[in-house]
């Protein structure tokens, strides 16, 4: 697994490191039940804080793509909340999600705005 971070981007190295494996579940380079890095090595190994990817393991798991197992570390999960979504569909709708949010801030559209232009536009 290649994670790469951008240390003079402006989002948190714990975002890029999220995205990246966010990416590889999207791209089928992180499989379901593959155990990611631990924390320390991965930090070691990225020259961070090992809080740092802490961090990025929690917010993957409050996305629910990876489970946080005592003495056994990080795993990508092998079911998600609903029958028809799995890990890699669930990491690439997120992506995705998070690139509208980057594009529309970039833009200077409010989150009101942003959610209407979705809900108005893009609903299926």
């Amino acid at each position: 697994m290649l994670i790469t971070i951008d240390p003079g981007a402006r989002t948190p190295l714990a975002e890029h490191i999220a995205a990246c494996i966010r990416r590889g579940l999207a791209d089928g380079t992180i499989h379901k039940g593959e155990r990611l890095p631990g924390a320390r090595a991965l930090a070691a190994t990225l020259s961070v804080n090992t809080h740092t990817v802490l961090r990025a393991y929690q917010q993957l798991h409050e996305e629910r793509l990876i489970e946080l197992r005592p003495g056994r570390g990080a795993i990508v999960t092998t079911t998600t909340t609903t029958t028809t979504t799995t890990p890699t569909s669930q990491a690439l709708l997120i992506e995705a999600c998070r690139r509208v949010v980057q594009l529309s801030r970039a833009h200077g559209l409010t989150q009101p705005e942003t959610l209407a232009l979705v809900l108005q536009r893009c609903l299926f």
